[in-house]
């Protein structure tokens, strides 16, 4: 009598016993090709606090320049820091890998390379002959440049009004980086020009310490200011428009002290145009609320 018939083994694998060998082995080695999975950030959400960090880098190399008396050097890590600064949030909006961290870091950075890196290079450049008297524009104006950022960063969460969106509160970081800077710009274009009366000028410790308190003003003000973040050039002045970005792209390589310091006063005549278009966008949504809250209901 022929008994039941008992199931054949099977190995771990799923694989009968005898099966085809070659499948075993095809098996395993694809087992160990697969890969693990890491849990993180990917590399794209890290390229904006990977920029910030370098402008951080170039706002702390600025001070170490200063140090040696290379003010020239200072001012170009100081730039540099700048053009990185309008980078890195732009990309960060572009990969989507905006984040409080980052902006978090964005504002510290911030704060080292346009409140402190400036008031260092322009006490060593031309305040530190008036001594104490000398170091207080410098601490008023980093002590602006915090109450500025702060101001920004606890306005980040807070409703605005949708005209308000193109305007920043007050001149921006990296533009009063640069008007503090616009003596020491000025005063290395004298240097190269052998203009020794404009460079005792713009070299005085008075003068200097005005542009300082005056930037420090500009800085905590309530003054709107253009963004450019979604800035519309009518028609009829793209090409002019085009024309003078490329002159001035000229300028800046032929004679760069001389572009910086013509920058810094383009900014200033800029700023009562953006007064008024901010008063007219204004004055346009007030007329659109009274005349929404005058309609008939239904």
């Amino acid at each position: 009598m022929i008994g039941p018939s008992l199931p054949r083994p099977r190995p771990v694998g799923g694989n009968p016993v005898g099966g085809n060998p070659v499948g075993l082995l095809r098996g395993r080695f694809r087992r160990r090709r697969s890969r693990p999975r890491f849990k993180g950030p990917s590399f794209n959400r890290m390229v904006p606090n990977l920029l910030t960090m370098l402008g951080l880098c170039a706002g702390l190399t600025a001070i170490r320049f200063a140090l040696e008396a290379r003010f020239g050097a200072a001012a170009v890590a100081i730039v540099v820091a700048a053009c990185i600064d309008g980078l890195d949030g732009r990309i960060a909006r572009l990969l989507k890998a905006t984040s409080r961290f980052g902006a978090e870091f964005d504002s510290l950075a911030d704060f080292l390379c346009f409140g402190v890196a400036p008031a260092f290079v322009l006490y060593l450049w031309a305040l530190q002959s008036a001594h104490g008297y000398g170091f207080m524009p410098c601490l008023m104006f980093a002590v602006c440049m915090a109450l500025r950022l702060a101001r920004f960063n606890a306005a980040l969460d807070a409703p605005h009004p949708a005209y308000t969106y193109n305007f920043f509160t007050g001149v921006p970081a990296p533009a009063g980086a640069g008007l503090a800077l616009f003596p020491l710009f000025l005063g290395l274009e004298a240097q190269s020009l052998e203009l020794d009366w404009l460079l005792r000028v713009v070299q005085s410790p008075p003068f200097c310490a005005a542009v300082l308190i005056g930037t420090a003003l500009l800085l905590v003000s309530t003054l709107p200011v253009w963004s450019f973040k979604n800035f519309k050039v009518p028609a009829e002045y793209v090409l002019p428009l085009m024309l003078g970005t490329g002159l001035y792209a000229a300028m800046l390589v032929a004679d760069p002290w001389a572009a910086l310091a013509a920058a810094g006063l383009i900014y200033l005549v800029m700023l009562p145009f953006s007064v008024r278009s901010f008063r007219r966008l204004r004055r346009e949504a007030e007329r659109a609320e009274e005349a929404e809250a005058a309609a008939p209901p239904g």
